[in-house]
């Protein structure tokens, strides 16, 4: 066949005839029931003045103590085509009743219009890093034809914001979604509608609105909700909690697909060697087939994210060839997981930034993860995890084991939660007196990270260190990070 017949049997694609603007004024008008000031084709979709982009569409949403439209002029000058607006505006605009609802619409809009396959991913631990590697391995076997929400666009604006930015061309569609308390992941589920849903794991995260695992196994559970008919419920086989999201699954409908360890885990792992970069070569076990493939993450916890990935991959009719490449070539993200190599007298030292989150189960992992990290000394900057309620004293006063397990020298403890995990120290060593010297690291509490900026040049840091930096986003430890590597600069 030559290659002009070859191109007439190419099979067509229905999405080629989709338009290549993100939104017209008209479809917009039509999704939104919104009244156009003049047409134009917008790019992108933002709430934030400060983050319009040329092109973009500016949604001006109204809080209880911010309204956006006294940013208006701000974005215009940003660069916005246009702005979805409550009221006239001298800028070409839609005008609607209400911009939250006409931001939710927008969305569904989105989500009608697009010929794609839906992943949704939540859970108490790893949903942005499962997120992005399951988005990674679609968008390199649909040659940039996948979408997800960017960071953590997980909530009642994030996820309809993230769905609204969606090209009408996208093959697949990968969304996060978070939750304070029970019903909100409801919410966002019936936004989504995934074909797919991901559940990571189950842990004490928001315990304190929650009241117990049990609780947030179930408000994890709602995911499920909003899955399509014939869907598939990706969730982790290890968990305690498994039968309980099986049955919620299952209630829904669902097809479950289960990762893990155990031996009835649908995508299990078969054997686990540690990897020359820190990572791990995986062979992993599915039906009747088997996956050998390298995650660049190091970590237990990464072996188990690695599995969710690829169950999701398969679910939702992607390449698992892509996947293991993809899993391979991921770096840790700002905040959850990067790595620096910082100068300092005598070589390099590493910095590992988890600064953006933080609770008992990503805790455990993270300095079980320091303590397999080769180091002439290692070095733990650990922040009070919030929303622990009743319980925060007890999770914090239980990270002294991790700590003597991963065989830190220096912890720098920071924010008042930390008060517990200080006592329990204290209490060891005055059990155990010299001998416990060797099961305790050196500790010091502070207040806030210039504290523990301080508390850290006191200690000298030096060649070969590895320097853990882990808590709860609002104690701040990111400046902790972003100093280290301005030094370093």
């Amino acid at each position: 066949m030559i290659a002009y017949e070859a191109l007439r049997e190419w099979p067509a694609d229905p999405r080629r005839e989709l338009p290549l603007a993100l939104w017209t004024s008209m479809a917009i008008a039509e999704a939104t029931g919104g009244s156009a000031s003049t047409e134009f084709e917008v790019a992108g979709v933002e709430t934030d003045s400060r983050y319009v982009r040329e092109g973009d569409l500016f949604v001006a949403l109204k809080g209880e103590a911010m309204d956006g439209h006294r940013f208006i002029d701000k974005a215009f000058e940003n660069g916005a085509i246009a702005a979805l607006t409550d009221r006239e505006v001298p800028y070409p605009h839609i005008r609607v009743a209400d911009t939250s609802e006409a931001l939710a619409a927008l969305g569904r809009a989105a989500r009608e219009r697009a010929q794609a396959k839906f992943i949704g991913v939540t859970g108490s631990v790893g949903k942005t890093g499962v997120k992005e590697a399951i988005f990674a391995a679609l968008e390199r076997s649909s040659r940039g034809a996948a979408h997800r929400s960017i960071k953590s666009y997980n909530n009642h604006v994030g996820v309809p914001l993230s769905l609204a930015r969606m090209p009408a061309r996208s093959r697949f569609g990968v969304f996060e979604m978070g939750m304070n308390h029970a019903g909100e992941i409801a919410g966002l589920t019936r936004h989504v509608r995934p074909d797919v849903a991901v559940i990571t794991t189950i842990a004490p995260a928001h315990i304190e609105n929650l009241g117990s695992e049990e609780a947030i196994a179930d408000a994890k559970a709602e995911i499920f909700e909003g899955v399509k008919a014939g869907g598939t419920a990706v969730i982790p086989a290890d968990s305690p909690h498994f039968e309980r999201l099986k049955v919620a699954a299952e209630k829904q409908g669902c097809k479950i697909m289960s990762f893990g360890r155990a031996a009835h885990a649908d995508m299990r792992v078969l054997d686990v060697i540690p990897s020359a970069n820190g990572g791990s070569l995986m062979t992993a076990q599915f039906g009747n087939g088997r996956l050998v493939y390298t995650v660049a993450e190091p970590g237990e916890h990464w072996v188990l994210n690695s599995l969710a990935v690829m169950a999701a991959v398969l679910a939702a009719g992607g390449d698992l060839a892509a996947a293991g490449i993809a899993l391979a070539e991921m770096g840790g993200l700002a905040g959850r997981g990067a790595r620096h190599r910082i100068a300092a007298p005598g070589g390099k030292a590493l910095v590992i930034d988890e600064s953006y989150n933080a609770n008992p189960a990503s805790m455990r992992a993270t300095l079980g993860q320091l303590g397999q990290t080769p180091a002439s000394r290692r070095i733990a900057v650990l922040g009070s995890m919030k929303e622990l309620g009743d319980f925060a004293p007890r999770f914090h006063a239980g990270l002294a084991g991790p700590l003597s397990e991963a065989k830190v020298d220096y912890a720098i403890l920071v924010g008042e939660e930390m008060r517990s995990l200080a006592s329990e120290l204290r209490q060891i060593l005055g059990k155990s007196g010299q001998d416990a010297l060797h099961k305790v690291p050196r500790f010091v509490h502070c207040s806030n990270p210039a504290e523990a900026l301080d508390s850290l040049a006191d200690y000298g840091v030096v060649g070969g260190d590895a320097i853990l930096v882990k808590g709860s986003n609002s104690i701040g430890l990111g400046k902790v990070v972003a100093e280290l590597i301005r030094r370093d600069n």
